[in-house]
């Protein structure tokens, strides 16, 4: 199922991905540094979704206090949630 998360506190706008079988599939970042985002999305395809979740959450970028793979792992966990 496809999940759409919109991004606060970074250069991205949002993040769209799959959740199939609770693993994270096509990540997709609406904006923000282009290099990064498709690196983050190409090292979590395929990846279970609490290890994702594991592995990102509470990354900062610069003095945000957030950032895209941080924002992906709020997303992640948002669509989890919502599954129960």
């Amino acid at each position: 199922m496809m999940y759409k998360h919109i991004n606060r506190g970074t250069c991205s706008r949002g993040v769209t991905f799959d959740l199939i079988d609770g693993k994270v599939y096509n990540v997709c970042f609406d904006g923000g540094c282009n290099g990064n985002t498709k690196g983050v999305a190409a090292l979590v395809e395929g990846m279970d979704a609490q290890e994702a979740i594991r592995r990102m959450e509470g990354i900062q970028c610069g003095t945000k206090g957030t950032s895209c793979p941080d924002q992906l792992a709020r997303g992640i966990r948002e669509a989890l949630a919502s599954l129960q």
